[in-house]
């Protein structure tokens, strides 16, 4: 039987839980955790709201909660920008909000990143509570404490680190996410298994059919554990200062082609597939071991809508230098070792970079 907690346990005895329950349990485990019953602010955007947001607001309600404040906001990567955060502490501050007031990020990695933002930021902190209704959330961007927005220059370059309170996961949720969403989601899962636990990557290509048509068991196990090598990464190195970097596994690539090609061209779970099939094509050049035609074969399963042949590969490269883990003007790229073990390495040359993206390019 899968459990039902993951503790997230950081340093000075700091700790939050990632609960696997119904939207159901949410006024317990607010209770639970320190959360007066009051006022709160639910950010999210229209499709999620159209689900969720009336069910949300009536366990609420039936709880003893009120004033109730939904911020609705456009789904999507471009809600990530300073009009949309600027909409969050209007309609926020407009509520009459205090230190005490927390934040419901009820949605996607791009909600959580804006919720998170905003509650890191309003009244220099309030309560952060996540509630991933996506595959991406529920795996990996509600755990862990990051959260932003965009520039033009690059994504996720203004932002803080701000861990949540609690995590409420429902898997319910995701039997009713797009396919497109679900599909994407894999590629995050996927990652997890290549950087930091082999069995699990062997599990997924065993099972791959079942995962595809939402074998809620199948599901279940899948999420707990991927959730569960996210939590173990965070804890032992909250703020990227070394281990957590290798999260970023094909992200450097991903953040690049997500930019040239536009935002909304690949999903988010496209583009990190993408970069991580040119992350593997390197790391097979610096690790002649690596079994890279077992890995590429598993990554080649993720689907990916469209091509970026299109693209120029010394652009992408040169976009790569805004990413966020370049030091010193030295690019910096987590790499495979061996399937379940990743590292972070400058020791790289822009011609084997560029060998990554042409794997990618060439027919």
């Amino acid at each position: 039987m899968s459990k039902a907690i993951v503790q997230v346990q950081l340093d000075h005895g700091r700790a939050y839980p990632i609960q696997f329950s119904g939207l159901q349990a949410l006024p317990s485990l607010l209770d639970a955790n320190g959360l007066r019953k009051g006022s709160c602010i639910i950010v999210t955007d229209t499709n999620v709201a159209a689900l969720y947001l009336e069910t949300l607001q009536d366990i609420l309600h039936e709880s003893g909660w009120r004033d109730l404040t939904a911020i609705l906001l456009p789904p999507g990567e471009s809600s990530k920008h300073p009009n949309l955060l600027q909409r969050i502490y209007d309609q926020a501050l407009g509520a009459g909000i205090d230190r005490q007031t927390p934040v419901l990020a009820l949605g996607g990695g791009v909600i959580g990143d804006l919720a998170g933002f905003a509650a890191a930021t309003l009244l220099r902190g309030l309560p952060l509570v996540h509630l991933p209704t996506s595959l991406i959330a529920q795996v990996d961007s509600s755990i862990g404490g990051k959260t932003g927005i965009n520039h033009a220059l690059g994504k996720n370059l203004i932002g803080a680190f701000y861990q949540p309170k609690l995590v409420l996961t429902d898997l319910d949720l995701l039997q009713s996410l797009p396919e497109l969403e679900w599909r994407s989601g894999l590629a995050e899962v996927v990652k997890h298994g290549l950087i930091a636990d082999a069995d699990f990557a062997e599990e997924l290509s065993t099972n791959w059919d079942s995962i595809l048509r939402r074998d809620p068991a199948i599901i279940r196990h899948m999420v707990i554990r991927a959730a569960e090598i996210k939590a173990d990464v965070v804890s032992e190195d909250e703020r990227e200062a070394s281990r957590r970097a290798i999260l970023n596994f094909g992200h450097t690539f991903a953040h690049a082609i997500e930019r040239i090609a536009g935002y909304g061209e690949f999903t988010h779970g496209e583009a990190v597939a993408l970069g991580m099939r040119a992350a593997a094509r390197v790391s097979a050049m610096l690790n002649p071991d690596l079994p890279h035609e077992i890995i590429n074969s598993l990554l080649q399963r993720l689907p990916v809508r469209n091509s970026i042949r299109h693209l120029d590969p010394k652009e992408l490269l040169r976009v790569m230098y805004y990413d966020k883990k370049v030091q010193s003007g030295n690019l910096r790229l987590i790499l495979l070792q061996e399937i379940g073990s990743a590292y972070i390495t400058n020791k790289i040359t822009e011609k084997q970079i560029l060998s990554g993206w042409n794997c990618l390019i060439e027919p």
